[in-house]
């Protein structure tokens, strides 16, 4: 039982942020209701227990090797029996140079392994299943994602979003679009266009969610920062935006979400 996080190796730092994995038990009889929340990474999860069941009917789980894009609205799971599972969490450029698709197509959705690498994910699988520990999972893992690493795909590009991605993680969500694609060199609907290839979502809601993402590192580091000075922080307008945006994003106002959800960011949150 317990929970794993790891990092990734130097050959594949710039696209995966970490592995994690989680053991654990929901007693006989019971459930446990999750809420998810956009976090800015997309992820590949291997579930070795029983497979969540989403009450959102765009969010099924179908097979154990479930590929997730971006996400711009919550859902919840309900998990029983035993929790066992090992993600990857993506760096949010990764899907379209590691999968050879449009990270857009994937924007809300959850999608089986097997539909886009076929026989590659059933080989996965099995030997996720027979590894023995989490490490062994990082290393058959890694072992897959460098046979897919796509050296082919345009630098200048890539280039252009990790540039932005700097930006908007240093302004922690607050960087002007139009700043961005100046920067990339691009026009503002050329930059859109190209972010969302690379990225699945749109510069805006990407901006949003690295934006609510935040908020959750810093009441995550402050525990006790009053709403208004939570609001100023993370660089929404005033009180009223930041419960405006948390509604959209979680379903929850920012106080009712800090008394029901643990405020852990994944996106910001850094390990040794």
């Amino acid at each position: 039982m317990g929970n794993f996080i790891a990092k990734p190796s130097t050959q594949l730092a710039g696209y995966v942020k970490q592995y994690w994995a989680v053991e654990d038990i929901v007693p006989s009889g019971l459930q446990h209701l999750q809420r998810i929340v956009p976090n800015g990474l997309p992820e590949l999860t291997f579930y070795l227990g029983n497979t969540p069941e989403s009450l959102d009917s765009r969010q099924r789980y179908r097979g154990n090797l479930v590929l997730c894009g971006q996400h711009n609205a919550f859902h919840d799971i309900v998990i029983t029996g035993e929790i066992s599972l090992f993600s990857i969490s993506f760096r949010p450029y990764a899907l379209k140079i590691l999968f050879g698709i449009p990270a857009n197509e994937l924007n809300n959705i959850n999608v089986s392994l097997f539909d886009i690498c076929g026989n590659e994910a059933y080989i996965l699988e099995f030997k996720l299943a027979e590894s023995r520990s989490f490490f062994e999972k990082i290393k058959v893992t890694e072992q897959f994602l460098l046979k897919r690493l796509n050296l082919n795909f345009s630098k200048n590009n890539i280039q252009r979003i990790a540039d932005s991605l700097t930006i908007i993680d240093k302004s922690y969500g607050s960087a002007d679009i139009g700043l961005l694609a100046s920067k990339a060199f691009l026009s503002r609907k050329q930059y859109e266009r190209m972010f969302a290839e690379y990225v699945g979502a749109s510069p805006g809601q990407f901006l949003r969610t690295v934006r609510f993402q935040h908020s959750l590192h810093i009441k995550h580091c402050k525990k006790n920062i009053p709403l208004t000075e939570l609001a100023y922080l993370c660089g929404y307008y005033d009180q009223s935006h930041m419960i405006h945006e948390y509604k959209l994003l979680s379903g929850l106002t920012p106080s009712q979400y800090f008394a029901e959800c643990e405020p852990v960011s994944d996106y910001f949150q850094e390990f040794p």
